[in-house]
């Protein structure tokens, strides 16, 4: 029987990033829950690993979307049973929110959305070896939490990938979007054209032309990583 591995969504895009395309190449089964939408979290049952998706909801109107509730006890059980657990944008902001730190809008204003540079730290070890374009879509930010290990970030948002332990990841950035997923961005209400920090259209299809192939190569050298540990 394939490991089940349970993907949160935010969204209905289509379901074609790099995590779903691994997880099919690599014979796992992919159980797929939008909490959004009324999907209950309750009946899961066991999995090998889970992974948080990014989406629009800011992550402390906690009254206002009931369902962020339901998806830090997720978070909680993941911990609880050592579960491999990647939280991406609003999912990495998730995870660390759970873990008692800060999330939100920074002071200044600063977007994201485009390809931009990250930097490995001094205590990325094997996780990142060299700086890396990835892409991104956000202007929220968090705080790191007690007992992370800070893997990478840039200078207009330092946190960008963090670790807890040795089977909890948060990626600020979105490795897992493909080209075709970030074109559709780029005609959604994703897009924040003409905002600080925005790069405009040609300089994202240029970056993204240039760039893309790296991202891949690394998220899915990852991946192999992460869930390795769920085999």
């Amino acid at each position: 029987m394939a490991q089940r591995v349970l993907l949160i969504r935010h969204g209905d895009e289509p379901e074609d990033d790099r995590v779903a395309t691994w997880l099919a190449a690599n014979g796992y089964e992919a159980v797929t829950r939008k909490p959004f939408a009324g999907d209950s979290l309750e009946d899961v049952g066991e999995v090998a690993a889970s992974i948080v998706y990014g989406g629009l909801f800011d992550v402390f109107e906690t009254e206002k979307y009931p369902f962020l509730r339901d998806e830090d006890r997720w978070i909680a059980q993941c911990l609880e049973r050592d579960v491999p657990l990647l939280g991406i944008c609003q999912g990495c902001q998730q995870i660390a929110r759970h873990l008692g730190a800060w999330a939100g809008a920074p002071e200044r204003e600063f977007f994201e959305f485009g390809y931009y540079p990250i930097l490995p730290t001094e205590t990325a070890g094997a996780f990142l070896d060299a700086p890396l374009r990835v892409a991104q879509a956000h202007y929220h930010t968090f705080d790191l939490p007690h007992g992370v290990v800070r893997l990478a970030g840039n200078e207009a948002y330092p946190n960008q990938a963090f670790r807890y332990g040795d089977k909890v990841y948060g990626f600020q950035f979105h490795a897992e979007v493909t080209p075709a997923g970030f074109r559709r961005w780029q005609s959604s209400k994703v897009n924040v054209y003409g905002r600080p920090g925005v790069q405009d259209i040609q300089t994202q299809n240029r970056l993204m032309a240039a760039h893309d192939a790296a991202q891949a190569q690394w998220f899915n050298g990852f991946l192999d990583r992460f869930l390795g540990q769920a085999a």
